[in-house]
């Protein structure tokens, strides 16, 4: 009888050390959760501070170029690309596009001195500088974010109790675009 009565207890004990166990690791697994969803949040913000700036910089520049208008509509595909996208992915990938579209709106100031010299352009430039400066810090952020959640939903014994609470790994990540992994060249 004893013995039963210590096997009884051995097996209780056991099971509490693993409910324990399950519990304590999806309490982390949301708290990592939230904080990606935080860190995107913060980077959602950013991304539509820049949007918002956009049409600032760029009636600003169609009054020095009348004739740049493939440029302007390729920009507001592209921000109402990032302003209507849901979720992370494709508002990443919304992103490119308007990084891609807004570069060649930046290129134009190079071909037209007068803009360059506008103190409206200027100021908005710089303005803009800031909020790029802010976004990038923010996907950094969100990136370690996205991170720190992975390694602890990969981890043994974390990515059992990950499988049954239903976390998955998110590969959601910001990357560099094709053409920012490229060398610049620089000729005199």
């Amino acid at each position: 009888m004893k013995g039963l009565l210590i096997g009884l207890v051995v097996v209780v004990l056991a099971l509490f050390l693993v409910g324990g166990s399950y519990v304590s690791a999806k309490n982390q697994m949301v708290a990592y959760d939230q904080g990606v969803k935080a860190a995107w949040s913060e980077v959602d913000v950013q991304l539509e501070r820049r949007a918002d700036l956009i049409p600032n910089l760029v009636e600003t520049v169609k009054g020095f170029t009348k004739e740049e208008s493939t440029v302007f509509g390729d920009i507001a595909n592209a921000r109402a690309g990032l302003l209507n996208a849901q979720g992370p992915e494709a508002k990443i990938a919304a992103n490119g596009r308007l990084d891609s579209a807004f570069g060649r709106l930046l290129a134009l100031s190079e071909n037209y001195p007068l803009l360059r010299s506008s103190d409206q352009f200027m100021r908005l430039q710089d303005e803009l500088a800031g909020t790029e400066n802010r976004i990038s810090v923010a996907r950094k952020r969100y990136n370690d974010s996205l991170q720190t959640y992975n390694t602890y939903v990969l981890q043994f014994p974390n990515s059992i109790w990950a499988g049954i609470a239903g976390f998955h790994q998110n590969n959601a990540f910001f990357t560099a675009s094709p053409a920012a992994q490229q060398v610049p060249s620089v000729k005199f």
